[in-house]
């Protein structure tokens, strides 16, 4: 076999595994899909069911029972809202450590990063406490302070990356040419930095559509998100499979198709820094 022929091998073979993996991670998503159309019977038969009848009357029980543009619309506030706040925060706290770092900048960024590695559980009873005697229990204030502070750590890093890349001689330049800290801000690190600033708050835009811990525990129905609608149709008589899969089919559509067509967006975001 010729060097050739090894290498077309090769690139098959990779081709086929890069298939197989796709498929394995589609799976789930597209199960939900299928049960979402099914009846509950059909939802629970064995052998499962590929080849049925559509039906949308799971969809319409979910609306019936739940208001679906209540709580996507308290997704979309809080979610937009916190991404909002912790890119006025996050950008400060990254342009004061790549321009004006100290010798304990490194450590501030390690500390910050270890926040993550806490259980969300673990901070429940004291935020659960706060937010009761605050008056914020069920409200999308509650939600959005918490949303901002748990992405605010990434948020920084990722910031942080892509501040680095910029040579501080342009803004050195630009300060000898008199350029106030507002005009530099404008004029010079946010052209530069767009990409940084679109890719960070995309990827927290999306982890706080998703976050389904806090909302479980901190709202009920004047502000559930989307995950508190999923979670309804869990109780101690069972899963409905079919109501299940239609609701979170509904949740998951929307940042779904916002994540697709923002991919390239994403990908530049937690990939920027990895390769010189």
């Amino acid at each position: 076999m010729t060097q050739l022929q090894i290498n077309m091998a090769v690139q098959v073979l990779r081709t086929m595994l890069a298939w197989a993996t796709a498929l394995l991670l589609f799976f789930p998503l597209g199960w939900l899909v299928l049960t979402a159309f099914k009846t509950e019977l059909q939802a629970i038969s064995v052998p499962p069911l590929f080849f049925f009848k559509p039906t949308l009357e799971n969809f319409s029980i979910v609306q019936e029972r739940s208001d679906y543009m209540l709580y996507a619309q308290n997704s979309l506030i809080t979610s937009v809202a916190s991404t909002a706040l912790g890119l006025a925060l996050a950008f400060p706290a990254a342009y004061s450590m790549v321009f004006f770092s100290g010798k304990h900048t490194k450590d501030i960024l390690m500390w910050m990063l270890s926040t993550k590695m806490m259980p969300a559980v673990g901070a429940l009873v004291p935020i659960y406490v706060i937010a009761q005697v605050s008056g914020l229990l069920d409200s999308r204030t509650a939600l959005i302070i918490i949303f901002t502070l748990s992405n605010l750590p990434i948020m920084v890093w990722m910031l942080y990356s892509h501040l680095k890349e910029i040579p501080g001689e342009i803004l050195e330049a630009s300060r000898m040419d008199g350029a106030t800290l507002w005009q530099e801000f404008r004029l010079v690190l946010l052209p530069l930095t767009m990409g940084g600033l679109a890719s960070t708050g995309l990827l927290c835009l999306v982890l706080s559509w998703n976050e389904a811990f806090w909302s479980l525990n901190l709202t009920a129905a004047k502000a559930g998100t989307l995950a508190a609608l999923i979670a309804q149709y869990s109780s101690p008589e069972g899963l409905f499979w079919a109501k299940l899969s239609a609701a979170s089919f509904m949740a998951i559509g929307p940042i779904v198709v916002f994540g697709w067509f923002s991919q390239k967006q994403l990908v530049q975001g937690l990939t920027f820094g990895a390769v010189k």
